[in-house]
């Protein structure tokens, strides 16, 4: 869907919004993915141990990641391995935030960050003997470049391991109502058009790569992805997405806002976020979409 499309669809969020105005909707909503159960930090280490298992990191392995945020996944894996990590983020804020995080966990000599767009990575070719990428490529303008440019980063013999967000098989393009979830998805998560799974798996060949498996891992998770995100599911861990913890956040950013104590538009962020968050629990509810189609892929040696 064309960016002009996702915005006719979307409904009630007061207009489009800058982007200086939201620089990180996944950021406020944290997602946190229920793997296995357990606290949301636990849950956080599982879902990043699913992705150090396929890339089966070694000592003194160079390894990247691509999109990084502010590094959760490179301290995970630092703490029980030798590996070099690099972490490739074009946002400053988040790097200085990562750069803090890991001098406070005592791994900033095994991480590093490098500013930069990962449609032109400012790497050698074949540098890292282990790529992934958590919900990160689904952000590139041309997915297909952007697996050509891991591709070509990747020493050959390795393996690139990936979390796409994706429309299931489920996603019908002819009803209105799902084309309207995606595009408040793509809307509230300043993404280009969501693609499939098999679009996915497609670009990945051409890309070059061998695809070793690949599985939408939200299937079997004993517990639906999207229920921390939603407003009538409580926990203490997500009372700030709860219907009453929205009535409380609402109000408060109101009256910080009237106070100046908040940047004016800062409850019209507040709403959009909201709607971000409603359109992610119903694009889970319908199955119509997922953040967890994984993948693993390789790079076959000449």
């Amino acid at each position: 869907m064309s960016k002009s499309g996702a915005l006719d669809l979307v409904s009630g969020v007061g207009g489009s919004i800058e982007r200086k105005e939201v620089f990180s909707a996944v950021q406020k909503y944290e997602k946190y993915h229920v793997c296995h159960g357990g606290d949301d930090e636990e849950r956080k280490a599982n879902y990043t141990d699913m992705m150090e298992r396929g890339i089966t990191s070694r000592e003194h392995q160079e390894v990247l990641d691509v999109g990084c945020g502010i590094g959760g996944p490179l301290r995970e894996i630092a703490r029980f391995s030798d590996t070099l990590l690099t972490g490739l983020n074009n946002n400053e804020y988040q790097i200085s935030r990562g750069e803090e995080l890991n001098r406070i966990r005592g791994v900033d000599n095994s991480c590093t960050y490098v500013k930069a767009d990962f449609m032109r990575m400012p790497f050698s070719d074949s540098t890292f003997d282990a790529i992934f990428a958590i919900e990160a490529t689904c952000h590139a303008p041309d997915l297909l470049n952007c697996y050509k440019e891991i591709y070509r980063v990747l020493k050959p013999g390795q393996c690139f391991a990936a979390y796409e967000w994706c429309v299931t098989n489920s996603f019908d393009p002819m009803n209105q109502e799902h084309q309207r979830i995606k595009g408040e998805v793509e809307l509230g998560n300043g993404l280009p058009d969501i693609r499939s799974m098999g679009q996915c798996l497609e670009a990945l060949k051409l890309a070059g790569f061998e695809v070793i498996c690949e599985k939408d891992v939200a299937v079997d998770s004993p517990l639906p992805w999207h229920l921390p995100l939603d407003k009538d599911y409580f926990s203490p861990s997500n009372f700030r997405v709860t219907a009453f913890g929205r009535f409380v956040t609402r109000n408060m950013v109101k009256i910080l806002e009237f106070l100046g104590l908040a940047p004016e538009g800062s409850q019209r962020v507040q709403h959009f976020l909201e709607k971000a968050a409603d359109a992610l629990v119903e694009g889970g509810r319908k199955g119509i979409f997922t953040p967890m189609y994984f993948f693993l892929a390789r790079k076959p040696i000449p």
